[in-house]
């Protein structure tokens, strides 16, 4: 792994890249709007991948490298991502734009403008806890590029029964938003990751 600091409008950015040889794809990932260093997810993903041909490059927002707990504005976080984005694509390779949680909802603002090869969403904010009549439905619908979601059986954000029709969807038994499962799970959370990696994997190859 390797570490690289991009200029943005809003502050310095972070990439963390996990290189594959002859890489065929870049995977670039967005956090979500908390935490303080990346999610067992996004770990996984960067841990399996590269050795399927697929360049993973973690991106760390500048709020978060400036060490701020909270979260800006969607504009901003969309701003900073549109900056990296030349980095992001410097090798050549197409880029699948992606994240988890808020990254996800970042991947699908700017997906097509950015000219993304395909859009990853990672337990997808649909809605706010309790509040279904909020979707954000559209920012998932509108993303113009080929999408996954990978999403949590017990997500209080959205449960997969809750994405609109024909949404290509991986549903992960027994997990919540951030992909943990309880113990009296049969699958226990090693399995969790697979069941998403798995997922994604299979979708990369057929893009």
């Amino acid at each position: 792994m390797k570490q690289e600091s991009v200029s943005t409008p809003v502050g310095e950015g972070r990439i963390s890249w996990y290189p594959a040889e002859n890489a065929r794809l870049v995977l670039a990932l967005g956090h979500g709007a908390g935490g303080s260093g990346p999610s067992r997810d996004l770990l996984a993903l960067a841990g399996r991948l590269p050795r399927a041909g697929v360049t993973v490059a973690l991106v760390d927002q500048p709020w978060r490298v400036a060490g701020r707990k909270v979260a800006p504005a969607p504009r901003t976080l969309d701003a900073a991502w549109r900056a990296l984005w030349p980095a992001l694509a410097a090798s050549g390779a197409p880029v699948v734009a992606g994240g988890r949680s808020a990254g996800a909802r970042v991947a699908c603002r700017t997906a097509g403008e950015l000219g993304a090869r395909g859009v990853l969403a990672l337990a997808f904010p649909l809605h706010p806890p309790g509040r279904p009549e909020r979707s954000r439905a559209g920012e998932l619908l509108g993303a113009g590029a080929d999408t996954l979601v990978v999403q949590g059986e017990r997500d209080a954000f959205g449960r997969p029964a809750e994405f609109p029709p024909g949404t290509r969807l991986v549903p992960v038994p027994w997990a919540d938003h951030s992909f943990a499962v309880p113990k009296s799970a049969g699958i226990g959370a090693d399995g969790a990751l697979e069941v998403l990696v798995d997922g994604v994997a299979a979708w990369l190859r057929g893009l």
